[in-house]
């Protein structure tokens, strides 16, 4: 238990680092970060908040489907968007682009690290993805069509509210699918009772064969 505890918050803390080396590149952000970005700048609160107040708001729509949240779940809520504001209030903005460049690299391999050691810590799927799931629950359509969606609708509401798309949000949609398929098997529980891994955030779908890009 205690090294799943150390796992899950080793995941979220190394999730909310990416999410703010992601947004320094300036080279465009995943889908839901889009979404994140442009609310930021409409309301005047800092990325992180806005990722929290996200992710109780989509929370709340678990209820009508039935979904239970889990410690992952509301860890999630609260972690990455602390971790990510307080790294955005160390990491000063870039100017080179090859610096912008490695730090889109590194962003994208952190986040699906970080995504693999969280989802494979089984403490239950985070906000985004267990709405993915109660609608696949409730609506019986498949994951991927879902997901497809879901991210595509806050990809352009986050674009029309001036969220930052660029070739960094192509590079995530090509590349963490298979990232995730690749390193979650590291970090996956080994459990008897744990026969499939939940998804956790922002991965792209319910069960290690599901793990591809949606875009």
């Amino acid at each position: 238990m205690l090294r799943r505890l150390i796992q899950l918050y080793t995941g979220l803390v190394f999730y909310g680092i990416s999410i703010a080396v992601f947004y320094r590149a300036n080279l465009g952000l995943d889908p839901w970060d889009v979404f994140h970005m442009g609310l930021a700048q409409l309301t005047g609160l800092k990325l992180g908040q806005t990722v929290i107040v996200v992710g109780a708001l989509v929370l709340l729509l678990w209820w009508p489907m039935r979904q239970k949240p889990g410690l992952g779940t509301i860890s999630n809520v609260v972690v990455l968007g602390l971790v990510a504001d307080a790294v955005l209030a160390v990491f000063p903005p870039i100017t080179d682009l090859w610096v912008r460049s490695l730090c889109l690299v590194i962003a994208i391999v952190l986040n699906a690290l970080a995504t693999s050691l969280y989802i494979g810590a089984g403490f239950g799927a985070g906000p985004r993805d267990g709405l993915m799931t109660g609608m696949h629950n409730r609506m019986g359509w498949p994951i991927r069509r879902i997901r497809t969606v879901i991210e595509l609708t806050v990809l352009l509401v986050g674009f029309l509210m001036g969220g930052s798309l660029g070739i960094g949000t192509v590079l995530y949609a090509v590349s963490i699918g298979p990232l995730i398929q690749l390193t979650l098997p590291w970090f996956s529980a080994r459990s008897s009772q744990q026969p499939r891994v939940e998804t956790g955030e922002k991965s792209q779908g319910n069960t290690l064969s599901d793990l591809k890009s949606p875009l």
